[in-house]
């Protein structure tokens, strides 16, 4: 008891701590909740908000215009090289020659569909081609020929030798590429020893039409020109038949 009683004592006889109040430091205590945003740091997060999406805006669009810079320049050059690989597997797809020496290409004389009758390059698919349109399965023993019209482009003159008015009716026309303007004929002159280009097919002395060795197809689209070389088949050197 006498312990208990000097303890008490003790502590009674020391000084009390007093506490300092916030407001005697000049700081007042916040009323906001803990965890919250005051109204100037949002307002500071949505300003950087709208700094960041104006510059991404600004990023996309000027990789947008880098990238479409070249679009015309690339897809017209990819259309000129497919116009030119399809006529090129096209005309090597004419029909097998029955005997040695026989031409794959002839020139003949088509009537168009609007009346006129021109000279042209012809060759025969013995598959026809899928292109040319026709219901249902393409037609066989196709006879083409090409030529460019000045309002539509390279054009595929076809009909099919099945065809009840093959003799009598003029060829369909499907347009092949709009944008071929011209097309033009290569000779090797064995005279000058070069080669010479024409814009359109060469007789030989006796009147005879001379078959072409190569064929030069325009592509014109504003102000972009191509020009491609398609080799044309020559004479087939097969067995002669039995």
């Amino acid at each position: 008891m006498k312990r208990r009683a000097t303890r008490v004592e003790s502590r009674a006889r020391q000084p009390r701590k007093r506490s300092i109040r916030p407001s005697a430091l000049g700081f007042r205590p916040s009323t906001a909740p803990n965890g919250g945003f005051t109204l100037l740091e949002l307002l500071l997060s949505l300003a950087l908000i709208g700094l960041l999406l104006v510059a991404m805006n600004q990023f996309i669009f000027s990789m947008g215009e880098l990238w479409g810079r070249g679009t015309d320049v690339r897809l017209f050059d990819r259309h000129a090289r497919a116009v030119t690989r399809f006529v090129e597997k096209m005309v090597g797809a004419t029909a097998l020659p029955v005997a040695q020496g026989t031409q794959v290409l002839t020139v003949q004389d088509v009537r168009l569909p609007d009346g006129p009758t021109t000279s042209l390059l012809t060759f025969e698919l013995p598959a026809g081609s899928r292109v040319l349109p026709w219901p249902g399965a393409p037609l066989p023993d196709v006879v083409c020929s090409l030529g460019v019209r000045p309002d539509q482009g390279l054009v595929c003159y076809w009909h099919s030798r099945i065809e009840t008015h093959f003799a009598d009716e003029p060829p369909r026309a499907t347009v092949l590429s709009p944008l071929v303007t011209a097309i033009s004929y290569d000779y090797y002159s064995t005279d000058y020893n070069r080669w010479q280009n024409f814009p359109a097919m060469q007789r030989d002395s006796s009147g005879r039409w001379q078959l072409p060795t190569r064929l030069r197809l325009q592509f014109t689209y504003g102000k972009l020109t191509r020009e491609t070389v398609i080799t044309l088949p020559s004479a087939s050197q097969a067995l002669p038949l039995f």
